[in-house]
């Protein structure tokens, strides 16, 4: 037996399942039900709604076998096998993230195929595997952020029972899954919700129709975000959530979301008995997200944090255009290592206004601030999908790796970054509309033209090679060259597992000083010395080194309180 039910308010409602229309019942708040006893799972089913010649998927579909323009199907979520009975969670504090697209990270591109890289993850080093969005999308592949099924893991990367072996899997091997979920807007193709009831409301953003979160009705819209924020973390036991772009969820009720988000989520924690994390990706430099609720904040666990990336890119590799302007200075680095942000209520050329807030660098650890030197946004908006392996040396990428894991802020790789994979990674969709794959194509062409790119240089969304070639060739890992690089992201993070100073979450016991292309950052009894330039320095650590626990090129020498760098060297050493 199953219980059918959809929010419908005002429009009578059809059920289409086994081969049979019928009558839903009218309950209260706009809600439809209907049991039918000879319904189980695997069956197909559909709503009809009147003046509607098509039957519709369910807004809450939990499996669309048929892509999301087909019908829905009965998932009986209790019928998996659990295997992790024994795990007890991951916490982000101390953890290094690592982001992966399912589609890309493998040749076969799915959850199966994942869970047969999880052991290269572990020896790595890293604690948490963020995957970009894997609820269903129109077409085969896609970043996954023009999803439109926010209950339904898609089909084509393994469905919800591949979705649960790839984090029992991880689970198996001491790693915590985080899932990427957008509630910030509908996909262009397949959202049906909004025929069914207001989970729009007038205004707009940057991706389309924004979300009814304050509106009349807007209740049940909420309601139909936290549940399935609750879905991924109970029935899928995901261990955290990032929250995709929170600027763009427009609230302006009492009680915003995304504290009903945190409130809802530390209530399912204390219930399940592991840590669930929630982190935001926002612009607004408002650590108000990630500030407490007895504090007056939305009580978030971590943020992104552009400003890092931007401050580490743009001072790594020159680049000032668009919103690396501000950025890029060695002034601009130190304010953000011992800062978190560097717009903080000052001007902002990009904006054309003051932005940002300062934070509280005695009450705000650092953990909150999810940082990188890449990721799918930093790499994939780029005309060419572009990483940094083709832009710096291998000197400038260790240096780069150095100064971001021993930041004092939850450090993320973007997969393939920890061998310097050569394999660029670019926008990709797989509309089948013809008319909405020329719009794609189109818009990705003129965007990137107003920035002086030529549009034959821009590769076609649409065009299957452009999929293809974003995918991790992971027979670099056998070359010299790749190797190198392995081994310094593995050295890296055990060094910073295993120094207190590194771990040290605290943003006013960071201390940063700076010369002539050259940076020092004092880390309790560790410090941090980067040589930029191309010759060789000889740099102040304004203490007595004990010993040099990493060097990213040989030759460092220790003269008293200086070091004498290689060109293009980090080292990290302990000191009296």
């Amino acid at each position: 037996m199953t219980n059918f039910e959809v929010w419908a308010p005002g429009k009578p409602v059809r059920l289409l399942v086994g081969g049979q229309e019928r009558e839903m019942e009218s309950v209260e708040d706009g809600w439809w039900r209907l049991e039918v006893p000879e319904a189980g799972a695997g069956s197909d089913y559909a709503f009809r709604l009147p003046d509607e010649d098509s039957p519709l998927p369910d807004p809450r579909s939990a499996w669309q076998p048929n892509g999301v323009h087909g019908p829905s199907r009965v998932y009986d979520h209790d019928a998996f096998t659990w295997t992790d009975q024994g795990w007890s969670g991951r916490q982000l504090p101390g953890s290094v993230l690592y982001e992966l697209h399912i589609g890309t990270f493998t040749a076969d591109g799915t959850f199966d195929a994942a869970i047969e890289k999880l052991d290269h993850l572990v020896d790595l080093g890293v604690d948490l595997v963020e995957l970009l969005p894997v609820n269903a999308f129109n077409g085969t592949y896609n970043w996954g952020y023009d999803g439109v099924c926010w209950f339904a893991p898609h089909e084509a990367y393994g469905g919800p029972d591949g979705l649960k072996r790839f984090v029992d899997a991880a689970h198996a091997r001491g790693l915590g899954v985080v899932l990427d979920v957008v509630y910030n807007h509908f996909g262009p193709s397949g959202a049906y919700a909004p025929m069914f009831a207001p989970y729009l409301s007038a205004g707009s953003n940057a991706w389309g129709s924004s979300i009814n979160l304050d509106g009349p009705e807007s209740g049940e819209v909420r309601r139909y975000i936290v549940d399935s924020v609750l879905m991924w973390l109970r029935d899928y036991h995901v261990d955290g959530l990032r929250l995709d772009a929170v600027h763009a969820l427009h609230d302006e009720g009492a009680v915003h979301l995304l504290e009903q988000m945190a409130v809802e989520v530390e209530t399912l924690s204390t219930r399940l008995r592991r840590p669930l994390t929630l982190i935001a990706e926002s612009d607004l430099n408002d650590a108000k997200l990630i500030t407490p609720r007895e504090g007056g904040g939305y009580g978030l666990h971590a943020q992104w944090d552009d400003d890092v990336h931007h401050a580490l890119h743009a001072l790594l590799t020159g680049e000032r255009q668009g919103y690396y302007g501000d950025f890029g200075s060695l002034d601009c680095l130190r304010t953000v290592l011992e800062g978190a942000f560097f717009h903080a209520g000052t001007w902002s050329s990009f904006r054309g206004r003051r932005h940002g807030r300062p934070v509280d660098r005695h009450r705000t650890p650092g953990h909150r601030f999810v940082a990188f030197l890449q990721n799918h946004d930093q790499i994939g908006n780029r005309a060419v999908g572009d990483r940094l392996t083709a832009t710096l040396s291998p000197g400038m990428l260790k240096v780069g790796a150095t100064l971001l894991l021993t930041s004092p802020f939850t450090p993320m790789l973007f997969m393939g970054e920890e061998w310097a994979a050569s394999s660029p990674w670019q926008f990709f969709t797989s509309h089948p509309e013809p008319d909405l794959a020329a719009a794609v194509q189109n818009g990705r062409r003129r965007e990137f033209a107003r920035h002086g790119w030529a549009e034959a240089d821009v590769p076609d969304p649409q065009d299957p090679a452009t999929f293809e070639r974003s995918k991790l060739d992971w027979s670099e890992l056998g070359k010299a060259e790749h190797a190198e690089i392995l081994d310094l992201y593995k050295r890296l993070i055990r060094l910073r597992r295993a120094t207190p100073g590194l771990t040290d979450p605290w943003l006013h016991e960071v201390e940063v000083w700076h010369g002539d292309q050259h940076v020092v950052i004092r880390r309790g009894p560790q410090v941090v010395a980067a040589n930029l330039a191309q010759s060789p320095q000889t740099i102040s650590v304004r203490a007595l080194p004990r010993s040099v626990l990493l060097a990213t090129s040989p030759g460092v020498v220790v003269e008293r309180d200086r070091l004498v760098l290689p060109p293009e060297t980090a080292a990290v050493v302990s000191v009296r």
